[in-house]
C-alpha cells in the first residue's frame, strides 16, 4: 500500500520552514529580564530618554481649619436627688404624696405623730400666761412702792424664760409637718406610714431633673482644649441628641484613671430625660490647620515613608513625606505640606524624585478630556 502524502502535511512543513528561516536571520527578545538587550525600560528610564517631558495632573492644595471634635463617653445625672429628712423623731402618721407625684418647694408631704408635743405647747401657754401676770403686778406694785426693782427684774427673766419655752415647743410641735424642701418628683426610698422616723431619717426622696446633667471622663491630654461654656452634643443610648453646655470642669484628676470629671447641662423641660442613661457628648474643639488629601493620591518613597510627589518651581519632581493626622472615608487630613504645594495626583506612580516633568492641572486636564469627547 503506498504512503500518500496529504496537502496540509506539506503546507505544515512549508511554514515551519519559513519561521525557522525568519528566526534563524532576526534577534531573539528575553522579555522579563532586566538585562536583556532588548528589554522594555521602566516607564520613568524610558521618559528620560525621551526628549518630551512626562505629563503629569497636579493640583494646588491649599491649608483648610480642620474641624475637630471630642468624643466624651458618660452618663445621664439629674442635677438634683435631695432627700427630704424628718427634723425630729417620731411615728409617721400620713404620707401625702406617692412615688412619681410632682411637688413644689414648701408642700407638705409627710405628718408625724404629734405625741405629747401638743400638751407640751399648752403647758408653755400656761407657763407664759403666768409670767406675764406676775410681771405686770410686780410693775404695779414697784410704782407704788410695794416691791423692789429686784423682784420685778426677777420676774421678767421668769418671763423672758417662759416666752422662750413656748416658741420652743412651738417649733418641735411645727417639725411634725415635713416639707418638701425642693422642686421634685418623688422616687424611692420613701417611708411608709407607721414607721419610727429618728432625726434626720428620709420621708421621702425628690429628684430635679430640669435641667439634667451629662457626666463624663476627659483625658488630661485632651482637658486643656475645653472650657466652661463650650457647646456640646449629648446623644443617648436610644439615639436622641439633646444640646447643651459645659457647666462644670474638675479642677483635679481622678487619682486611678488620671482623668477629670465634667459635667454638661441638658435643658429638660418636659422631663423627657431620665437619670442614668447611658450616652456620649461631642464637644466641639477649635480647629487647627491642615490639608485635605485623597489616598489615590499618596505613594511610597524608597524607605517606605507614606507621602505624595510634589512639582517644584522648575517642574522637577520630589517627595514630601506626610503626617496623617485624621481620616475620613473619601479624605484624608495631613500635615507636612505648605501652601500652594502641586501635588501630582495622576501619574504619580511613573515618575522619581529629580526627574522633570510636564504638570498639567486638574482643571485643565478635565477641560482638555472635555473638548477631545465633544470633537
Amino acid at each position: 500500500m503506498a504512503f500518500r502524502i496529504k496537502g496540509s502535511h506539506i503546507a505544515a512543513l512549508v511554514i515551519a520552514g519559513a519561521v525557522l528561516g525568519w528566526m534563524g536571520t532576526g534577534d531573539v527578545v528575553i522579555g522579563g529580564q532586566e538585562n536583556s538587550e532588548n528589554a522594555v525600560l521602566p516607564p520613568a528610564e524610558r521618559q528620560s530618554n525621551d526628549e518630551t517631558a512626562f505629563k503629569v495632573r497636579y493640583v494646588s492644595v491649599q491649608p483648610e481649619i480642620r474641624p475637630e471634635t471630642l468624643l466624651v463617653r458618660g452618663r445621664t445625672e439629674a442635677d438634683k436627688v435631695v432627700s427630704v429628712r424628718a427634723e425630729t423623731a417620731g411615728t409617721l402618721e400620713k404620707r401625702l404624696v406617692a412615688k412619681g407625684d410632682r411637688v413644689k418647694t414648701g408642700d407638705l408631704v409627710c405628718q408625724l405623730d404629734p405625741g405629747v408635743r401638743e400638751a407640751a405647747v399648752a403647758r408653755a401657754t400656761a407657763a407664759l400666761d403666768q409670767a406675764i401676770f406676775d410681771h405686770d403686778g410686780a410693775v404695779e406694785l414697784r410704782k407704788k412702792g410695794f416691791t423692789s426693782e429686784t423682784r420685778v427684774k426677777a420676774l421678767k427673766a421668769l418671763l423672758d424664760g417662759a416666752t422662750a419655752t413656748l416658741a420652743e415647743a412651738k417649733r418641735e410641735l411645727s417639725y411634725t409637718d415635713i416639707l418638701a424642701t425642693a422642686d421634685g418628683v418623688v422616687q424611692d426610698p420613701v417611708s411608709e406610714i407607721g414607721d419610727n422616723l429618728s432625726i434626720g431619717g428620709v420621708c421621702i426622696t425628690l429628684i430635679n431633673a430640669d435641667p439634667m446633667m451629662f457626666v463624663g471622663q476627659v483625658s488630661e491630654r485632651r482637658v486643656g482644649a475645653i472650657e466652661v461654656g463650650d457647646p456640646a452634643q449629648v446623644t443617648l443610648v436610644s439615639g436622641e441628641t439633646v444640646g447643651g453646655a459645659i457647666r462644670y470642669i474638675s479642677p483635679s484628676a481622678d487619682a486611678a484613671t488620671r482623668t477629670f470629671l465634667v459635667e454638661i447641662e441638658l435643658p429638660n423641660p418636659d422631663n423627657r430625660l431620665r437619670d442614668g442613661i447611658t450616652a456620649s457628648a461631642q464637644i466641639q474643639l477649635e480647629g487647627a490647620e491642615a490639608y485635605r488629601v485623597k489616598p489615590s493620591w499618596l505613594t511610597l518613597d524608597d524607605n517606605g515613608d507614606i507621602g505624595v510627589r510634589t512639582i517644584n518651581a522648575d517642574n522637577s519632581v520630589a517627595f514630601q513625606k506626610l503626617n496623617i493626622i485624621a481620616h475620613t472615608p473619601d479624605t484624608m487630613w495631613v500635615t507636612g505640606l505648605t501652601p500652594d504645594t502641586r501635588v501630582i495626583t495622576v501619574g504619580q506612580d511613573y515618575v522619581i524624585s529629580g526627574q522633570t516633568v510636564e504638570p498639567v492641572a486638574a482643571d485643565m486636564a478635565a477641560q482638555n478630556m472635555k473638548a477631545e469627547k465633544n470633537s
